[in-house]
């Protein structure tokens, strides 16, 4: 009960400072969600069409997905310094993985009835793709979002490591400074932020399946 107190004198005492803080970590996430599923939907759908590419671009999206973090950052250090750009950088490099898979596996796996209809229509290549696969496939794509997303914000703790700022600051002084309570703090919110943008991700993603009738 004491702990619980702490936690909530907290939040009254810096309510200003946790609100910059949650700024700056939907700063982080929304550029490293936005430049990760870019990178990743192009990807994913170039090996859909070019399967020849698809064994070699996953192993190499694997490499970076199974980097820890921490060495992740460290290894960007000399390439980009430390700040922002750095977390930005290594969460990007993580996020691609599920876009890519998800965008690869959604467009593979539309029947192949429906494809044969539209090219005996006299569809072209690229005109399924905008028009049949990619809207038939946008489930599992928003399905590789949502886990971006949760992964974007959890990883963006990071970010405090490299002065990037973010959530993770709390977190990180509460370490420093024998905080238990300053660490749940920045831990708990950085929860609470992940799984309400997971949530509107989730009511979106009912709504696309359900126009496209997507079981």
């Amino acid at each position: 009960m004491e702990f619980l107190q702490k936690v909530i004198h907290i939040y009254i005492e810096r309510w200003p400072w946790f609100l910059e803080l949650i700024g700056e970590q939907l700063r982080i996430s929304l550029i490293s969600v936005f430049l990760a599923a870019s990178i990743g939907l192009v990807i994913g759908v170039l090996i859909a069409e070019y399967p020849r590419f698809r064994e070699p671009v996953m192993a190499v999206c694997n490499v970076f997905y199974t980097i820890p973090a921490i060495a992740l950052i460290g290894l960007l250090i000399p390439l980009i310094g430390i700040g922002e750009k750095n977390a930005i950088a290594a969460i990007v490099l993580y996020g691609i993985m599920p876009m890519v898979r998800n965008t690869c596996t959604g467009i593979t796996g539309i029947n192949a009835g429906t494809i044969d209809a539209a090219t005996g229509l006299g569809s072209t290549r690229w005109q399924i793709l905008l028009r049949i696969r990619l809207p038939l496939a946008s489930g599992v794509i928003l399905a590789g979002l949502r886990n971006v997303v949760v992964m974007s914000i959890a990883t963006g703790s990071i970010a405090a490591f490299v002065g990037g700022g973010g959530l993770g600051e709390a977190i990180y002084r509460g370490i420093t400074m024998y905080n238990p309570a300053m660490t749940f703090a920045g831990g708990f919110m950085l929860v609470v932020l992940a799984l309400t943008c997971d949530f509107i991700l989730g009511l979106i993603e009912k709504s696309i399946k359900k126009k496209w009738r997507i079981s």
